[in-house]
């Protein structure tokens, strides 16, 4: 299969390179049939034979950094689906409604079946076609536009398709006809759902069409392949006579299609209902319906997010992401629940998964949300992983104790963790002390003694201590933390003897109890996949003394050895086969790889992660992820990926995003945060000149906090404005990430001097009260 890829030469921004051999790697050739040319298929194999991430390296090498820009043109977006719709689809649901529709991103229905396993089917089945030839909505790629959100980020999607009304081509032709000239209609749909407490139980989505451009348009819904259905007084009613769709005045029946004529200023509506409803409900639709309805739903959203942390940067694109992953995370929860997905067979829970979005909107503001959300994280189970699922229920309690300083929740969930707690502490027996053997992972069923587990046992120990601790629970908090302390010293000492040093750096296995090669490189097998995937959660664990040269053993070993791509984790290879092709990315499982990065302050590969994932791990404009996604791009559109919508997909932009602007840290490693830094790895653009970044009622570990960052480098000067939480932690760093060209002079709050370090950092030591600090800076 040859591609046909926009050649990389039209974007001048790529041809700056540190090392020339990134040049002759990176660069893409027209993909054309001359003799000794590669083509773009065939760069993009050198590319993913490297053992380093060559696009990570190159984008981090640019001038100020990785950026969107730099990562987008390199490959065609995620599109497309393994089901019968084939385009990825878009969920369509009230915040936290259990009803779901989804409508597909060409535009060709809503609801429409999967046609296999991995999909489930939702309501009844509705097609779109427009002109009189009754064509299907969406079905040429190349007339079709990208769908877009209201306001760039509220669930309600747009989708344009071009398609001209044919001209008279038989019956009674004049044989002098003259030719002539016409416009063609560029369709325009745009649907919701509706956020009434009463609509929304039933899933009902608000659907208009009108002509973007044109004279002469039509449009009809299609139900044929649906039977025992009538349309009478502008209802279509199932073979029980309840209503599963409602239609304005302007369509009307014409065999198995309701059609509408469009005329330039004129739109057709109607109401879709997932779960059917009786007709004695009196719901009627129209013009006027519609507008009501679509206020109130972004009436919802705004409301919706008005309490979570603002975030403001100068790329619309990055706050748009922001809101939107937010919208994504509630309309996939199911009261109070949170799936990992919706209408296919991730729509349930899974503990790790769902762990990273509760705790995404608890970095957000939505407290009162995750109080309700952890409840069934707690009650999840899952047979060869109750180790490995009872630290991340004691790490979401432990994190929202933290943040909101709630000593109720302690109390009241007691009974849960001290469940979870008495598993992890009481089952160190296996052999070596370390607890028994758990499957490697939840795909991988071979039981071993875990690196992971053990990691985030001792974790999740030592972490219930401190809050404890403070908490007022004496007794039990010492006990945990010498126990912590044991454990960890017996969990560092198999690391240790299972490592291997014939590698740089050393390879760390999951599988402590041996019989793991060396993964090198580490898609060479589907356990080497596997071990890419789930290592995070090592990372996570800080089971390794922070700034020890342990600490960056795993990290580096994914960037040295095939583990990433656009700073995103990968995954195939070897003899794992898949329909979404040999080699993939699974950019959710690489949250802890990006946060880590940061935790070490190495900001530039953490922002390849962040842009990495905006420009290649979820789609164009909507910002839709999967579980996974294919590299290797099916056309010159799109690439394959898989299940999408995924809560813990937006959850990565959400708290890469976060940790961009915030960090709150336990960098003395006692469990008990201390330290507070702002900005730490912003990018470098966003304090060009006349840029502002805004944080504003952004929840800490010591409370909630603001700051604002002014650039105003025609003066000389950026300015920081800081409101501090109300437990001060013990130090607060600041950064200003200035662009390349320029140096700080010198930092002040009020008459008194900031020391400042070349990277830009400073201590606030005033903790108390608001702060201004000004920063002098000029070029070099």
């Amino acid at each position: 299969m040859h591609l046909k890829i926009r050649p990389l030469l039209n974007h001048p921004h790529l041809f700056v390179f540190v090392f020339p051999f990134l040049v002759l790697t990176v660069f893409y050739s027209c993909s054309v049939n001359r003799v000794g040319e590669s083509t773009a298929e065939d760069k993009l194999v050198e590319v993913l034979n490297s053992k380093k991430d060559v696009w990570g390296e190159a984008g981090m090498n640019q001038p100020n950094g990785a950026s969107y820009e730099f990562f987008a043109p390199l490959l065609p977006p995620p599109r497309y689906v393994n089901a019968d719709f084939h385009y990825y689809p878009i969920v369509l649901s009230a915040p936290r409604s259990n009803v779901k529709a989804r409508l597909i991103s060409n535009g060709s229905g809503i609801n429409i079946n999967g046609g296999v396993r991995s999909w489930r089917d939702v309501g009844t089945p509705v097609i779109f076609r427009v002109g009189p030839d009754e064509f299907l909505f969406g079905s040429l790629p190349d007339r079709l536009s990208e769908p877009v959100l209201e306001e760039g980020w509220l669930p309600i999607p747009q989708i344009c398709y071009t398609h001209r009304t044919p001209i008279q081509s038989e019956g009674e032709v004049p044989l002098d006809q003259k030719k002539q000239v016409s416009i063609s209609e560029v369709y325009r749909l745009e649907a919701f759902a509706g956020t009434d407490s009463i609509l929304s139980k039933k899933g009902i989505v608000f659907v208009k069409f009108d002509l973007k451009e044109g004279n002469n348009g039509y449009i009809a819904v299609d139900f044929r392949d649906n039977k025992g259905l009538t349309f009478e007084n502008s209802e279509l009613k199932n073979s029980e006579r309840k209503v599963l769709a409602v239609f304005d005045g302007q369509w009307k029946q014409d065999g198995h299609l309701i059609k509408a004529r469009l005329q330039n200023g004129t739109a057709a509506t109607l109401a879709i209902l997932t779960e059917p409803i009786d007709r004695s409900s009196g719901f009627s639709v129209d013009n006027r319906t519609y507008e009501l309805q679509k206020e109130a739903c972004i009436r919802t959203w705004k409301k919706l997010l008005a309490p979570a942390m603002l975030i403001e940067t100068p790329e619309p694109l990055v706050n748009n992401v922001y809101k939107n992953s937010l919208c994504q995370i509630f309309q996939l929860i199911n009261d109070n629940k949170i799936n990992y997905s919706a209408g296919n067979q991730y729509e349930k829970i899974y503990e790790a998964e769902g762990s990273d979005a509760t705790m995404a909107l608890l970095t957000s503001g939505f407290a009162k949300d995750v109080r309700k959300l952890i409840e069934p994280l707690f009650d999840f189970t899952r047979k060869g992983l109750e180790l490995h699922h009872a630290s991340f229920k004691i790490g979401n309690l432990c994190q929202y104790y933290w943040q909101t300083r709630d000593q109720a929740v302690i109390n009241e969930l007691r009974p849960k963790w001290e469940k979870e707690i008495g598993i992890l502490d009481t089952s160190r027996k296996g052999a070596n002390g370390l607890y028994p053997p758990e499957q490697y992972c939840g795909d991988i069923h071979t039981f071993v003694q875990s690196m992971n587990v053990n990691a985030n046992g001792w974790r999740a120990m030592r972490d219930m201590g401190a809050v404890l601790k403070v908490s007022g629970d004496s007794a039990e908090a010492t006990y945990l933390e010498k126990e912590a302390g044991i454990f960890r010293r017996i969990v560092l000492k198999a690391v240790n003897n299972s490592k291997s040093d014939e590698t740089e750096p050393p390879f760390i296995p999951i599988a402590l109890n041996g019989g793991e090669p060396v993964h090198d490189p580490i898609l060479h097998s589907r356990i080497g996949s596997y071990w890419n995937i789930i290592i995070g959660y090592t990372i996570r664990s800080g089971i390794f003394p922070p700034d020890s040269k342990e600490a960056s053993w795993i990290p580096r070993y994914q960037e040295q050895h095939g583990g990433l791509f656009m700073g995103m984790v990968k995954s195939g290879g070897g003899y794992f086969n898949f329909w979404t092709g040999d080699q993939r990315v699974n950019p959710l499982y690489g949250t802890r790889y990006a946060l880590d990065a940061l935790r070490r302050d190495d900001p530039e590969r953490a922002l390849v992660s962040f842009y990495g994932m905006l420009a290649q791990g979820i789609t164009r404009n909507t910002f839709v992820g999967g579980e996974a996604s294919s590299i290797q791009p099916v056309d010159d559109k799109g690439r394959d990926f898989y299940c999408p919508p995924n809560s813990a997909a937006s959850a990565h932009v959400i708290s890469m995003l976060r940790n961009l602007l915030i960090q709150d840290w336990d960098l003395d490693d006692d469990g008990i945060p201390e330290t507070l830094r702002l900005a730490f790895g912003t990018p470098r653009r966003w304090l060009e000149d006349g840029k502002t970044i805004k944080v504003k009622q952004a929840p800490t570990a010591f409370g909630p906090i603001s700051y604002t960052i002014i650039s105003n480098l025609k003066a000389g000067e950026i300015t920081l404005s800081y409101s501090p939480p109300a437990h001060p932690p013990l130090k607060t760093l600041a950064r200003i990430r200035i662009p390349d060209h320029l140096k700080i002079e010198s930092a002040n709050i009020g008459n008194q001097s900031l020391i400042i370090d070349p990277y830009g950092t400073f201590e606030i030591v005033s903790q108390n009260n608001p702060v201004i600090v000004r920063i002098a800076v000029k070029e070099f």
